[in-house]
This record gives structure tokens, sequence and C-alpha cells, in this order.
């Protein structure tokens, strides 16, 4: 179609979204924008040493690229490919991330427009060595001056990358999320979980986030209640993992990872509070589905959750903080449901996909390649 604007979509593992927020981010805008009549492409990760081959996903152009190594190096190989490839697109291409930006330099050369969300402030990160910190350091800089526009997805995020670049460069967009108004409350019934009577973390388990903090906390008293704590441990692997599970009460239900859906949504609707101890990052993904959710919120204090939770959450600084929100919190009926309120508001107040994913066009829209003839 003559004149049809086109995006790629570099720097996730592909559509529809199976491992975290940015797949999702990318499934959301794709659908959106197609349905605007955009020509979407995406780039998929898949595995093997086959050829490149195309599909269409939902009116969305997947190029599926096969990698033949696992874990972060095939992440790395293949986002080069997938740099190479890019160059022969036409159109403005959007990079999720700056992990391997170092490789965006082709985009650059190539004169292509090329907008990267920034993510989070990954090398500051306590589960990364010094090798691993150096890179994405180095990589966040080159993300800074190869990208031709940069997004954070908050404003603290901004704040830090007008340390990198002009202020103008960047534009705040945050992550947004879906509003559950219901789910099936027989998604519990496999964990021995009754609606409001159990209260939820869901995040990796790093110690980054909190996890030893709020398990322990939790823990120092019988509750009459389970906190029920999502996540990939493996005890026998990981001594941070196995800290975590010898601190809990007999209250404390470890289920795994949960990858289904409707699973986790009911584990957010029906949840007494939602627990978020992020201590670095943006907007973080999980933070606004349990907004979405209506969830009353108890999080780490930091900049980054509370212009995500605002005024209506209850925020804690260390364990013995943690411990008294437990204490005065998790039997008052009337505070809970004034914070499952002000989680509502703030939900609708900056956080749905219509607003997100209309900013992003906006922007795209601006930054267009206009000296192309698109078709």
């Amino acid at each position: 179609m003559k004149n049809q604007k086109k995006l790629n979509i570099l720097g996730i593992r592909g559509v529809p979204a199976a491992h975290g927020g940015f797949e999702t981010f990318a499934e959301k805008l794709s659908l959106y924008l197609v349905a605007k009549g955009w020509d979407v492409t995406v780039y998929c990760q898949e595995e093997g040493d086959s050829a490149t081959y195309e599909t269409e996903w939902e009116g969305v152009r997947r190029i599926h690229v096969p990698v033949s190594r696992a874990g972060a190096s095939g992440t790395v190989i293949f986002d080069w490919k997938v740099a190479k490839l890019a160059t022969k697109e036409s159109g403005l291409c959007l990079t999720l991330g700056y992990n391997t930006a170092a490789f965006n330099v082709l985009q650059r050369l190539k004169g292509q427009t090329n907008i990267i969300n920034m993510d989070g402030i990954e090398w500051k990160r306590d589960k990364w060595g010094i090798v691993a910190k150096t890179w994405f350091w180095l990589n966040e800089r080159a993300g800074c001056w190869v990208g031709n526009h940069l997004v954070a997805d908050h404003p603290k995020i901004k704040e830090h990358l007008a340390t990198r670049v002009a202020e103008k460069k960047i534009t705040m967009i945050p992550y947004g999320g879906d509003e559950v108004l219901s789910a099936d409350v027989s998604a519990l019934e496999a964990y021995e979980l009754q609606p409001n009577g159990f209260s939820v973390i869901i995040a990796r388990p790093e110690p980054e986030n909190s996890f030893l903090e709020m398990v322990r906390s939790f823990s120092k008293a019988r509750r009459n209640h389970k906190l029920v704590v999502l996540g990939n441990f493996k005890p026998t692997e990981n001594a941070f993992h196995k800290e975590v599970m010898d601190a809990a009460s007999d209250e404390v239900v470890f289920p795994g990872a949960i990858y289904d859906q409707q699973i986790v949504q009911a584990l957010r609707f029906y949840a007494r509070f939602y627990l978020h101890g992020h201590r670095v990052g943006g907007t973080n993904p999980s933070l606004v589905e349990a907004l979405g959710a209506g969830c009353a919120v108890i999080a780490h204090d930091n900049q980054f959750n509370r212009w995500v939770a605002g005024d209506g959450a209850a925020y804690f600084a260390d364990e013995a903080a943690c411990e008294r929100l437990f204490e005065t919190l998790l039997n008052n009926v009337e505070q809970q449901a004034q914070m499952k309120l002000a989680s509502q508001k703030r939900f609708h107040e900056r956080f749905t996909w219509q607003q997100v994913l209309e900013e992003y066009e906006q922007l795209f829209v601006q930054y267009y390649p206009k000296s192309r003839d698109e078709s």
C-alpha cells in the first residue's frame, strides 16, 4: 500500500508475547498499529541453525531468526543478526532495550531512524557481576548516542538519561496495562487459596526485589493469612533462594513460576495485598498490572515505585517497616478498600494501554522519515 507507514520492532524475542514485559508491549503495540493501517514487522528469536523465514500473525509480519546457542550469548547473537537484517528495511525502527545497543550503530550508518526504549538502569542491578555491569553501562552510552530519539518509561529514568543527552532527545511514556474487573475464582483452587485470604508477590526472586525482607517480616508472627510468593525458586542451586525459603513460616506458599495469565490475573485480583519489593527500575510492568487489577499495594519506598503507585499505596523502607505494615494493615478492611480505589484511580490516570499506545503512535509520526516514499 503506497505511503503506508512501516515500523520494524527490534530487541525482543517475538510475538505473541511469551517472555515478559517488552514482548507484551510489542504485541499490544503491533496489533494497535496494524488496526490503524501501519505495516509492522517484528523479529522473532528461534532455536536452531536453519535459514531465516517469514510468517504472518494477526496482520503482523514476523521474521524468524534461528540461533543455535541458548541463554544470554544466544540473545546477543540474535540481536546482532537482527540489527544487520533490519538495515534492509524501510520505515522506522523501534528498539526495545539497550542491552546490545552498540549493534544499532548499523542503523545509524544506514541512515535509518531508530527510536530506542531505554528500559531501566540495568547496570545498577545487584545481580550482575562487574563484566555484565560494564557491558550494560557501555551499551547504555551507545544507545544514547546511536538512537535518533529515546523513550524513558519513568520520569526518573528520563532524568537519568538527561545526564547523558539533551532532554529534548527523550520522551517519557510509561508501560501500560489492562484493567481487570473480574477473574476466574476457580483458578485459586489448585493452590488451596480463598479470595482475600492471601497476599501475593510476583517478581523474579532476586535480592534487589526485597524477597527476603518481605518474607521475613511476614513470617515473624502468626498472620492467619497466606503469603503466595511466585517465582522460579531453586534452593539447591541458589543460596539466596534457599535463604528466602528457610526464612518463611508455614503460612508462606511457594507455587513456583506461573505463566498462565488467567491464574496470575486471579492471584492479583483476589489478593488482599500485592507486595512489590523492586528497588531498581522504571515503570515496572507487574506493578502497573497490579494497579489495573485494583490491588491494594505495599511497595518498597523508592522514587520509582512512588511515582507509579502514587499516594494511595503503603511503603516500607526496610524489614522493620514492612513488618509494621503487616501488623497495621492486614486486618484493616476500611484502609484496604481505600487503597484498592486509589490503585484504580492511579491506573486510569496514566497507565491504560490506550493512553500509552496513542502516545507511541504520535511519537512515531513525529519522527517518521519524511524523505522516504514508503510503499
